[in-house]
């Protein structure tokens, strides 16, 4: 029992470390809604366990915060090896997937546990391949894109791919990078998310390594950067990032950039990189069809040995819009059930375990929404409704009334009487107010994308 204590009070304060950094590195908004309510569950063979309370927290952080969550674990401990996110709240008993498997399964087939396997010095994810990538409409034209630079690096200079999270863009650049490497073993390949050369700029600032830093990042032959978009309004970064650009492009090196939009759309980025990411290709890619669901799901069924019926394919294919990863969370629980049931599962089975899994869209109430928004914000909902002039909750207040009508398609009227029994004019006023500083204010931006997240508009 004292064992134990030890441990837990070990792993907790690694993870109250961690937290007390990316709380200096991240927005008050951005930490109270993802990190806030995280919590360490224990540490074996190299994984840390992190609690997480719902799914879409766990979806989040892997696909925005892991690599900077697990670099700084590792700082802490370099045992760390991989992350695993786990849905449950704290103090409520956990039993993982791999203890739940039938004995004699090894831990490579224990489905959720994933060691991720990242080249040191390309910074690339070996698991990121075209072997597991599935083209379709969707994507055809990034792909043959990616196809091009492969065979000659620099024909398109730079490639700019755009579009919605999940839809399989850090897949697609990370299988481009690992597949010119593997062509062109003399080549210098780098990847890295716009976050990560923040924390690098930052970094070299304060240890006096600049000069380090620009050697080190124009050194490269091929350069990846993941959401651009996360440049928006960092003028300094900004400034770095179009002096290594064009020394780059002007050394005939390639260039790969990603963004969650397209550059003419992200607020706050400076029309010189704009006209630097225009001189190559810009292409997008959107939500799959049928077909591409179908053959995305058949492909990672194969890929995960996981048997499914066409019936099943076509079902899913068939009710299920979403992106990718939401495509392949779903076939995960039906990898998961199959490995516990020890057989293929039926079609009235898949439908029960949709039904039980995935959270069907609603309309939700007017205080719901504002409950959330002031939540995101760290203000008492009661505020919003109330007279107060107070600037911080009036900020709150116009957020609220915005995303109200912009994306829940309520009338002025409608909101200013929810909404503390306001005029609508007072309404209209606050929704052009926040569609104004929306024009010149990044961080805005980044808030209302946040929120229609948590919102799931």
């Amino acid at each position: 029992m004292t064992l134990r204590t030890a441990t837990m009070s070990t792993i907790e304060k690694k993870w109250k470390d961690v937290l007390t950094d990316i709380e200096l590195e991240i927005s008050r908004p951005n930490f109270n809604t993802w990190f806030k309510k995280t919590f360490a569950v224990k540490q074996e063979h190299g994984i840390f366990y992190l609690g997480v309370p719902n799914e879409f927290n766990r979806e989040w952080l892997y696909t925005k915060f892991h690599d900077m969550i697990l670099e700084k674990l590792k700082d802490i401990d370099p045992t760390i090896t991989s992350i695993e996110y786990l849905v449950k709240r704290s103090g409520t008993p956990i039993e993982p997937v791999k203890q739940a498997l039938s004995k004699g399964r090894t831990q490579e087939n224990a489905l959720p546990l994933e060691n991720i396997q990242i080249n040191k010095e390309s910074n690339l994810n070996d698991r990121y391949s075209f072997n597991s990538f599935v083209v379709g409409p969707f994507n055809e034209l990034a792909y043959s894109a990616s196809q091009a630079i492969i065979k000659k690096p620099g024909v398109y200079n730079p490639l700019f791919i755009y579009g919605a999270t999940g839809l399989g863009k850090t897949h697609l650049i990370q299988a481009t990078g690992n597949k010119i490497k593997k062509d062109n073993e003399q080549l210098e390949i780098f990847y890295t998310s716009s976050e990560k050369f923040s924390q690098d700029y930052v970094n070299a600032l304060k240890n006096n390594r600049i000069n380090a830093f620009k050697n080190k990042y124009r050194s490269y032959d091929v350069l990846i950067m993941d959401d651009i978009q996360f440049f928006s309004g960092k003028e300094k970064l900004q400034e770095e990032l179009f002096h290594l650009f064009n020394i780059l492009y002007d050394k005939g090196k390639q260039i790969i950039f990603s963004s969650d939009k397209h550059p003419n759309y992200i607020v706050g980025l400076e029309d010189r990189l704009r006209s630097r990411f225009s001189a190559g290709m810009i292409v997008d890619v959107t939500k799959p069809d049928y077909e591409s669901r179908a053959a995305l799901l058949k492909t990672k069924a194969t890929q995960k040995k996981t048997p499914i019926g066409d019936d099943v394919v076509d079902f899913l294919a068939s009710s299920l819009d979403g992106n990718i990863r939401e495509l392949e969370g779903i076939l995960n629980a039906i990898s998961i059930q199959t490995e516990l049931r020890n057989r293929k599962l039926s079609i009235n089975e898949v439908k029960t375990l949709i039904k039980n899994n995935i959270k069907p869209k609603k309309h939700l109430a007017v205080e719901e929404i504002v409950k959330t928004i002031a939540g995101f914000y760290n203000t008492d909902p009661e505020k919003i409704y109330d007279k107060t002039r107070k600037k911080e909750v009036v900020y709150v207040r116009q957020v609220a009334m915005y995303i109200l009508r912009e994306y829940f398609n309520i009338s002025y009227p409608a909101i200013g009487k929810e909404i503390g029994g306001r005029d609508h004019t007072t309404v209209i006023h606050s929704y052009d107010r926040v569609v104004e500083h929306l024009k010149e204010d990044p961080n805005l931006q980044q808030e209302i994308e946040q929120l229609k997240a948590v919102l799931d508009v």
